[in-house]
């Protein structure tokens, strides 16, 4: 089932992007959530449209390039998240929300496809590049920071991810012994050990009396 993503969604795609997927997903998970939408022959022609606008919008020349790629790099993007003490994000920053910013502070169209990023899921500084033209490529700087708060030094940040990866580290121990235990049980209650040798016996089986013998006739 074909279907356009109205946001990004990890592993599948970016928001605008058309994707077929199993039926099922797309009933119970992406139309519900309001994460997609049916790709009907309308909705594509639109799409198809505003990437054509875009296109329009991007530069033709490397000179014009060059001066896009100039203002880019004169930027430094700052998104405010909400994070948790080791600086894991409660959500993430996409490329999608990255081109975004980009045509909200300098009214420049990027194309998100040829932002070279990963999805940001921890708070830090980051450079992206971006590929403005055949050639010509900027670094877009980005701030991601708790919001309010000033965004930790380089140091703070290492040790925030070293006590992250340190909880985790314990997180997957403790799942690993609590599973070979389970195992451990497991595989007692259906191998039971055999009686040991020293083991006392049982109470013997009683054995029945012999009947008696006649005794002799003795003489008068």
């Amino acid at each position: 089932m074909e279907v356009i993503l109205r946001q990004d969604v990890d592993a599948l795609g970016l928001r605008g992007d058309v994707v077929n997927v199993a039926r099922g997903y797309a009933r119970n998970f992406l139309l519900p959530r309001g994460l997609a939408e049916p790709a009907t022959p309308a909705l594509v022609r639109e799409l198809q449209k505003r990437e054509e606008v875009r296109a329009r919008n991007e530069a033709k020349t490397t000179d014009e390039a060059r001066a896009i790629a100039k203002r880019l790099e004169g930027l430094e993007l700052r998104f405010d998240v909400n994070a948790g003490p080791t600086g894991s994000l409660f959500g993430s920053v996409t490329a999608t929300n990255v081109a975004d910013r980009v045509w909200e502070r300098a009214k420049i169209r990027v194309d998100r496809r040829k932002l070279q990023m990963e999805t940001i899921k921890r708070i830090g500084r980051y450079t992206v590049p971006v590929e403005v033209f055949q050639d010509v490529t900027a670094e877009l700087r980005l701030a991601v920071a708790p919001e309010g708060q000033e965004l930790p030094t380089e140091e703070e940040l290492a040790a925030l991810e070293a006590a992250e990866a340190e909880a985790r580290a314990a997180e997957e121990a403790a799942a690993a012994e609590a599973t070979a235990g389970a195992e451990a049980a497991a595989a007692a209650a259906d191998d039971p050990p055999e009686p040991s040798e020293d083991a006392p016996a049982g109470p013997a089986e009683a054995t029945p009396p012999s009947p008696a013998e006649p005794a002799e006739d003795l003489p008068a």
